[in-house]
């Protein structure tokens, strides 16, 4: 019986160390077989035996990682804005038709999986129809197949897409003066909804003027205020008129931080209130870090309301408290919604359009409202894209014409150019200073780490010999450490505050190459360059035949590099910023959607910033952050549809976005054409619409576009029916809706832009133009063929009286297959001095139909 005993227990560990890929059936028929072989085989050590089997059952059931899935069913959510009406929330309809909603997924759950198993964590009702629920993948199968279920989606998670620019797109002289003269009354009755990590409620970006009181009636909105720590109710002020958190998510998926993971609206990041503060911050508040001062910064629309949704903490982001903040912030009542959070990479078994989080936007965009998303930071790789739906404004980030240039000037006459945002050396950058390799001047004892990178990096004050380095100008190498996230920029500072340094140099340790740097904020003198100093220093610096250094000669100092430089070609495609083509899938096939959409500033922006700086040590204690990102250029193009909404009221979300697009130019300042930055460093190419849209945003010339191209929620449902990569099926699990009308091709998607992904042949696109002046106007049409093609249009001229509308015929036929992408555009020239610009991507593959 022993030996009995001994082959269950050899089964028991076979279960377990397989257990993450056995189910609990497999198990028991493991355990009928056990039974039939050990019938009529008594043993008292038979019960213990199974009792081991019983705890394997248990383990296995459990075995399996739970995640979050977000899950999509049959069924119209509270929120039905077919007439354009928003619903009142405080009606028993409504409060019933809600309760419903809830009690069927509650229903649905009890009776598609196992008790224990599972735990919901929202219920989403307004916008969608649907639950996010944390259980394990086979229970996740079970809801597939559960009644009423169309689409289950595994949580991909939610990251971040991580002042001077009003002055740099022409608002205080252009839109603004349009709207009561200056900055006082631009934004007015907007309210701009943020889905972020919070917002720093004490900072004066977001402070409540009582000398200059908001006027404007946006009883449209019925947010509310949520308190928690370092969130008082005080916190909504009249500017910030409703702050939300957005918890369940995070909390099913990792154990939260108490000292940063606030369960509050509170920031301890800081993106939220940067990116808050760069579309509706107060205008003309002083941005003073390390005692300098900067300037003053102003959000794009200083007098429009702000309304948060904090759905993303320091510990972990989820897509689930992402798109429950996004079903929140259209019940309230939004004008606007900002996303500079999202998904960073495709779904894997969905098309791109019909991804939870996209599913959610289209529904928003459905409620009126007008939604802007990061175009993603993975750049400059093609197809790099994150927004990919035509329903939402995808923003790529560029520079503006200020940089803040430092500098080293060496012993040899030499100045090497940096950054750094910190002040010269003793002697304002004029007297030198003794200059010190960090890993010659290490202590011969000490209890700190001896292998590279440690000593090399500046990271230990223990590390190095305070009678060599107090006064000197030491370079520290940015190595291993600063790649593998175990050395910081904050520890160099510290090391060299402790011994006196008199300032330090952050050169690219030889063997990584050289790093592309960032402005940051520095205590003490400092600055980063490239290596080439290194040579230098060598060629001034005696060693002995082991290595040791025994006479240093180097001399050096570092210059003013607070001081801004308006000199730079601008605007530039940044170098991060995600590029097209769009795709549909994730194998990226392209799609006949331009994205990115819109080009706007987003390198190197002055915003407001969070002074715990949860996730960067560097610019803790710091009330503002310079940041560069897609996260930054976002909230400047939902700032800038606040300034069209208040000065257009009647205008739609699409006829938004169209003005936006067709007055954006693809010149620079100097009337070049815009540059975008490649992969290596100080490389550039002439841009593309796949790199900056339909060009940069010019706000003055949105506010008065001639026309517009507008497209509603039936049309974005017509667009999707006519996808050949989607059926008709999926399209209405997706939605809800029948796929009564589609469009004849995809590319007819009355969009101010046209991308043919695989032209044969030739196709005839339709676009049709809305007349939004106050005067009749006439426009010639005129095409730029891309290579490979010729486009004709049909009218070539048009008179269009006011609110009235034209339809424009473009034909374009392949000439020469090519093998890629080619671009041209479409200009109509009004005799009112209206510029109207769609540009033309297409992919000519075949010169025949066949």
């Amino acid at each position: 019986m022993r030996q009995l005993c001994d082959t269950i227990t050899a089964v028991l560990l076979l279960h377990f160390s397989v257990f993450l890929v056995k189910t609990f059936s497999q198990i028991k028929v493991h355990m009928k077989m056990l039974l039939q072989q050990t019938s009529g085989r008594a043993n008292v050590m038979l019960p213990l035996c199974f009792t081991l089997l019983l705890v394997s059952v248990v383990f296995t059931s459990f075995a399996e990682e739970r995640a979050i899935y977000i899950v999509l069913m049959e069924g119209d959510p509270v929120a039905l804005y077919g007439d354009g009406r928003r619903l009142d929330v405080n009606s028993e309809v409504f409060k019933a038709h809600a309760k419903r909603l809830v009690d069927s997924h509650d229903q649905l759950l009890q009776s598609a999986l196992e008790t224990g198993s599972y735990s919901k964590l929202y219920s989403f009702k307004h916008i969608l129809n649907g639950f996010a629920v944390h259980t394990t993948p086979s229970q996740a199968e079970k809801l597939k197949e559960a009644p009423r279920v169309k689409l289950v989606e595994k949580d991909r998670g939610a990251k971040l897409m991580t002042t001077y620019t009003p002055q740099f797109l022409g608002l205080p002289q252009g839109v603004w003066t349009q709207e009561g003269g200056d900055d006082h009354n631009a934004g007015e009755g907007i309210v701009i909804g943020f889905v972020d990590t919070g917002i720093n409620p004490t900072h004066p970006s977001f402070a409540y003027d009582p000398l200059n009181p908001f006027t404007s009636n946006i009883s449209h909105f019925s947010g509310a205020c949520k308190t928690g720590p370092r969130f008082p109710a005080s916190s909504c002020n009249g500017k910030i008129v409703s702050a939300k958190f957005f918890s369940a998510g995070a909390q099913a998926v990792a154990t939260l931080n108490s000292t940063v993971d606030f369960l509050s609206p509170f920031d301890a990041v800081g993106h939220g209130s940067h990116v808050a503060s760069i579309a509706a911050g107060n205008a003309g508040v002083p941005v003073v870090v390390n005692g300098f001062y900067y300037g003053r910064a102003s959000g794009m629309a200083p007098r429009a309301r702000i309304a948060v949704y904090k759905a993303v903490y320091p510990t972990v982001g989820t897509l689930t408290d992402v798109v429950s903040a996004i079903d929140q912030a259209v019940l309230d009542g939004v004008d606007i919604l900002t996303l500079s959070v999202g998904p960073d990479e495709p779904p894997e078994h969905t098309a791109t359009f019909l991804s939870m989080f996209d599913i959610a936007m289209l529904f928003a965009r459905r409620a009126g409202i007008f939604v802007v998303q990061a175009a993603g930071n993975q750049g400059p790789a093609p197809s790099s894209i994150v927004s990919y739906s035509p329903w939402a404004v995808g923003v790529a980030s560029s520079s503006t014409d200020r940089t803040y240039p430092g500098s080293v000037l060496l012993g040899n006459g030499t100045k090497i150019e940096g950054v750094g945002l910190s002040g010269p050396t003793f002697g304002y950058g004029l007297l030198l200073h003794k200059l010190v390799l960090a890993k010659d001047v290490l202590k011969a004892s000490g209890s700190f780490p001896r292998t590279p990178p440690y000593i090399e990096e500046c990271q230990y004050p223990e590390a190095l010999d305070p009678n060599v380095v107090q006064g000197s100008v030491v370079i520290c190498t940015f190595s291993e450490g600063f790649y593998n996230g175990t050395s910081t920029i904050t520890a160099i500072i510290n090391t060299a505050k402790v011994l006196g340094f008199m300032g330090f140099v952050l050169v690219a340790n030889p063997n990584y190459g050289d790093f592309i740097a960032e402005p940051i904020p520095f205590g003490v003198s400092g600055i980063m360059v490239p290596n080439v100093i290194l040579q230098y220093y060598e060629q001034e610096t005696c060693k002995e035949e082991k290595g040791f250094a025994t006479r240093f000669a180097a001399k050096a100092a570092i210059g003013e590099g607070r001081v801004a430089s308006f000199m730079g070609q601008a605007p530039v495609v940044s170098r991060l910023s995600s590029r097209g083509p769009d795709f549909i899938n994730s194998s990226r096939t392209p799609c006949d959607v331009l994205k990115p959409d819109i080009l706007a500033p987003g390198h190197q922006i002055w915003a407001a910033w969070s002074p715990i700086s949860a996730l960067e040590p560097t610019l803790t204690g710091y009330n503002f952050a310079l940041l560069s990102g897609t996260s930054m250029a976002t909230p400047h193009v939902a700032g800038i549809a606040a300034l069209i909404k208040q000065y257009n009221p009647s205008w739609t979300p699409s006829m938004i976005t169209s003005a936006i697009s067709t007055t954006a130019t693809k010149y620079d300042g100097d009337g070049e054409f815009i540059m975008a930055e490649g992969s290596d460093i100080g490389s550039s190419y002439p841009s593309t619409p796949f790199d900056f849209g339909a060009g940069f945003v010019s706000p003055s010339r949105a506010m008065d576009p001639g026309l517009v191209l507008s497209s509603g929620y039936e049309d974005y449902i017509s667009f999707l029916c006519s996808l050949p990569e989607i059926n008709p099926a999926t399209t209405r699990n997706a939605t809800g809706e029948l796929c009564n009308n589609t469009l004849d091709h995809p590319a007819n998607l009355n969009l101010p832009s046209v991308t043919l992904s695989a032209l044969k042949g030739s196709q005839i696109v339709r676009r049709t133009f809305t007349n939004v002046g106050s005067k009749p106007e006439t426009y010639l049409c005129s095409a730029l063929s891309p290579n490979g093609t010729i486009v004709d249009l049909c009218p070539t001229w048009f008179r269009i009286a006011p609110q009235g509308s034209q339809e424009l015929h473009i034909q374009v036929k392949v000439t020469q297959a090519m093998d890629g992408f080619t671009f041209g555009e479409i200009v109509l020239t009004g005799s009112l001095n209206h510029i109207v610009r769609i540009p033309l991507s297409v992919f000519p593959v075949s010169t025949s139909n066949t």
